[in-house]
Order: structure tokens, then C-alpha cells, then sequence
């Protein structure tokens, strides 16, 4: 079982359309030592992740032998909203944004997920639907495993299912701290705040500073603001060589300067 599941078969995790972005890893049934090369590798990647926190080196290598490793390239869809709920999957790199169609059809981010983070259905609830969109906001890498496979995971390793239960309650209540902002805070608290989040979230270092790959119209949608609002002040903090901005991507250059602009705010 495991074996088979470490070879990179497709599987009916991402939407029909888009599977031609996925690379699945495939791995030599022959090859012993090629599994535990893999093996290692991904204890190594994941074993930091706070899903993983008390669980040894042996279980979690146990747990992963089960997944696939499939690589998604940036504007990926990992699924979509309404779609049959059929696979658990854990992010290993990159970043995931989770959308929303609102009632006349706009799309509303929910939230963006970062290396760890763990996405679908855990559970064995027979014809669960996916409740949003997954889509690839820059090259991403996921591990997943079937749903009634996960399912068994978790019992077998009930800490496994603490943690997600954890992670859930920490997304929870990121969402609770937007609602509040968004409530209670001037627009410019609000950027600032959610820029330092996402530094340590979702952001990529590069030449001396952190990328964040989301554009300003992402952006003011997060803080529930405009487009020109989010243009203003980034320009704003570019004069004081706080952040650039690019077509898609949000440059910050001075962090602390930035977590100082969020608490004077």
C-alpha cells in the first residue's frame, strides 16, 4: 500500500482541466532505496510544520509513505469550489489562496494558506463538497492522500489530529483578528498589520527583502479597502523605502520598519 501509494499515479484531487499543471513524483517500485531517499526528504520538509510537532521522525515517515507528492505551477487550480471532497492534502511549499463566489458571482479571498498548512476535508463524511477554491498563488508543492486513507491516519496517530485541529482553531481566529480590523481599524493599520502577517506567512526572501506574490487588488480585498487606497500607501511607504510594488507581488524592504508602522498606526 504503501509503495503504491509513493508511485506518482493521477487521481481525481485536482479538477479535470487543470491536471496537465500537475507533475507527479514517480518513484521506482524497484528501487528500495530510491522510497527512502523520498522518504527522508519529505520528513526533512515537513517535520518543522507545527502538524507535525511531537510526532517522531518513524511515525511521520509512516504517515507520508501513504501521500503523493504532486508540484502545481503558479495559477494552478488544486480544486474548486463544490467539487466531490475525495483527498487531504498538506502544502509543502508555496502559497495557496482559498476563494469564494459571492451571491453575484464575485470572487472573495477567504484566506491564504502557507507551507503546513493542511487543505480538504479531514474526515470520512460521504459526499462532502469542497467549500472553496484552492488555487496556486506561486509554484506550490502538496502532499495528499486519499480521504478514507487520511481518515485512517488520524486514528492511528491521534496527534496527528490534535494538531490539524490546532492549525484549524489558529485559522479560526486570523479571521476573527480581520473581522475585527476590519471593524476597528483605519485602512492604514489594516495594510500595514496584514503585510507583517504575511511576511512571516506566505513570504518568499529574495535579493534582500521579502516577496509577498499577491497584487494590490488581492490586497484590498484582505483589508476590505480599495484599490487606489492600497496604491496610495504603498507609494506612500515606497518614498520611505518601507515596500515596492510590482504587477502581482508586494516588495517589503524593511521589515522592522514596517512592524513599527503597524503598531504606530
Amino acid at each position: 500500500m504503501a509503495q503504491a501509494a509513493l508511485v506518482g499515479m493521477m487521481s481525481p484531487f485536482a479538477d479535470r482541466s487543470v491536471r496537465h499543471q500537475t507533475t507527479p513524483v514517480a518513484i521506482d517500485r524497484a528501487s528500495h532505496s530510491s522510497v527512502a531517499s523520498i522518504l527522508r526528504r519529505r520528513v526533512d520538509a515537513i517535520h518543522r510544520f507545527q502538524t507535525f510537532s511531537e510526532i517522531s521522525a518513524a511515525d511521520c515517515s509512516a504517515i507520508l509513505s501513504e501521500a503523493q507528492e504532486v508540484h502545481f505551477q503558479r495559477h494552478s487550480t488544486i480544486f474548486n469550489e463544490g467539487t466531490a471532497a475525495t483527498q487531504v492534502a498538506l502544502l509543502v511549499s508555496g502559497c495557496l489562496k482559498a476563494t469564494q463566489n459571492g451571491t453575484s458571482g464575485q470572487e472573495v479571498i477567504l484566506r491564504l494558506n502557507g507551507p503546513g498548512d493542511v487543505l480538504g476535508k479531514v474526515g470520512n463524511e460521504r459526499d462532502a463538497k469542497h467549500w472553496y477554491t484552492a488555487y496556486a498563488v506561486q509554484a506550490s508543492t502538496v502532499l495528499r492522500w486519499e480521504t478514507d486513507t487520511f481518515e485512517s491516519i488520524v486514528k492511528r496517530f491521534p496527534i496527528l489530529r490534535r494538531n490539524i485541529a490546532n492549525d484549524l482553531e489558529r485559522q479560526l481566529n486570523e479571521l476573527e483578528i480581520r473581522f475585527r480590523e476590519v471593524s476597528t481599524e483605519k485602512v492604514a493599520a489594516r495594510l500595514s498589520n496584514l503585510l507583517v502577517r504575511l511576511v512571516h506567512q506566505v513570504g518568499k526572501h529574495s535579493d534582500g527583502c521579502v516577496e509577498i506574490a499577491l497584487s494590490r487588488r488581492d490586497l484590498a480585498q484582505l483589508t476590505g479597502t480599495t484599490l487606489f487606497t492600497v496604491s496610495r500607501l504603498l507609494c506612500q511607504w515606497k518614498t520611505h523605502g518601507i515596500v515596492s510594488a510590482r504587477r502581482e507581488a508586494v516588495l517589503v524592504h524593511n521589515v522592522p520598519a514596517l512592524q513599527e508602522l503597524s503598531g504606530a498606526e
